[in-house]
């Protein structure tokens, strides 16, 4: 038998039964004089712990071989080390699809590799915020209470566990000893019931609290994935001060806060209501009118399109950094929605076991990716 990702064709040449591996990957298209320039960093989901740091030229100028896979992200801290959200390998077993995105590995490294600290929670989901006073922001699954999980509807009941128990999320931040210092706890604010888990999800976890940040005035922003919506809860009374609700954003991930207080949001766009055909953006909209200011689609819809995971970051041009995860297409557009710089990772492998029983074949995915201008990796 042929290799999986491999076929012979009559004269010898090799043929990848991965579609991406047949079109162009790496660096596909740069606009020197419109980029924002700088590097650009991702951790590949199926790269056992590799995290990459690439130039303008789509070149490797950095990486770092991590102890874990990741769990989802990596980000370079303000004092050139590696922030890095790796995946615990004794992680709680929650669910079926658990193993699909938790994390609870967090590390922190220097450029030579060197681990200078570590915090650990087994019980750990999805995204994680490095905050400015060196604080860990992030989410954390906890069964809610059986009153409140009978109130849990939509969604797929032919799912549900045999044992009736639903996940929900607490939101907390931790110091650098590892103490709590902050802590949320959603089913507290909102009813499940005025929350209903969209139909092609099950309801084992709900709403699946997807991504996290912090903004200027003290605000966490918390991305609601099974039920659409991003909220904004202010910190020291635990109100919930807007809601953007699925009129605004469908299934999305990484909401961050720009200089005029809108809101950048990768939208993923599964079954977005009105549309037969799936497609992403990358939207701005504005919280207190609830409307998109800006956004970025493909100018043929569907060819852009992530279905889980994603980011979009403003850079200092004005022009956004937007990562394709399912894909592994990192590209960078101006405000006009013009294609400036593009690189598709090329690495594919299989996500490990049990992993590869929900994702399977060779993949190039990344959570998120981060740009850096050169300023801030002086070290380089």
């Amino acid at each position: 038998m042929p290799d999986t990702a491999l076929t012979l064709s009559e004269t010898g040449t090799e043929v990848s039964q991965i579609t991406l591996c047949r079109r162009r990957l790496g660096l596909t298209a740069l606009d020197r004089a419109r980029t924002a320039g700088g590097y650009t960093l991702f951790a590949r989901q199926t790269g056992g712990g590799v995290v990459d740091l690439v130039d303008i030229e789509g070149q490797v100028a950095h990486q770092w071989c991590m102890p874990v896979r990741p769990g989802r992200d990596a980000v370079l801290l303000p004092n050139g080390n590696l922030g890095y959200n790796g995946s615990h390998a004794t992680s709680a077993a929650l669910y079926p699809a658990w193993d699909l995105w938790h994390g609870g590995d967090f590390y922190e490294a220097t450029p030579d590799g060197e681990i200078v600290w570590r915090h650990e929670d087994i019980l750990h989901h999805h995204d994680g915020q490095w905050l400015k006073n060196g604080n860990l922001l992030y989410t954390v699954a906890a069964p809610l209470p059986a009153d409140k999980a009978a109130r849990v509807c939509g969604g797929d009941p032919r799912k549900d566990g045999a044992d009736g128990v639903v996940q929900s999320d607490i939101v907390k931040e931790v110091n650098r000893k590892g103490e709590t210092v902050w802590e949320w706890r959603i089913w507290d604010h909102i009813d499940p019931a005025d929350l209903p888990i969209h139909p092609i999800f099950d309801r084992r976890h709900w709403p699946m609290i997807n991504g996290v940040s912090e903004t200027r005035d003290g605000l966490v922003l918390m991305s609601l994935r099974t039920t659409s919506g991003v909220i904004a809860v202010e910190k020291a009374t635990g109100r919930i001060v807007w809601h953007a609700g699925p009129d605004v954003v469908f299934q999305q991930h990484t909401p961050v806060e720009m200089d005029d207080g809108s809101i950048l949001v990768f939208d993923n766009g599964n079954l977005r209501p009105g549309s037969s055909n799936p497609y992403s953006r990358a939207i701005q909209f504005d919280p207190k009118i609830m409307q998109t200011t800006w956004d970025y689609t493909d100018p043929n819809a569907p060819s852009f399109f992530s279905p889980f995971m994603g980011s979009a970051q403003r850079l200092g041009n004005g022009n956004t950094l937007i990562c394709e995860s399912a894909f592994g297409r990192l590209f960078e557009v101006t405000p006009a929605g013009e294609v400036v710089w593009e690189y598709v990772i090329p690495e594919f492998a299989e996500y490990p076991a049990p992993l590869n029983q929900f994702i399977r074949g060779a993949h190039n995915t990344c959570f998120r990716a981060h740009r850096y201008a050169e300023s801030q990796v002086p070290w380089l």
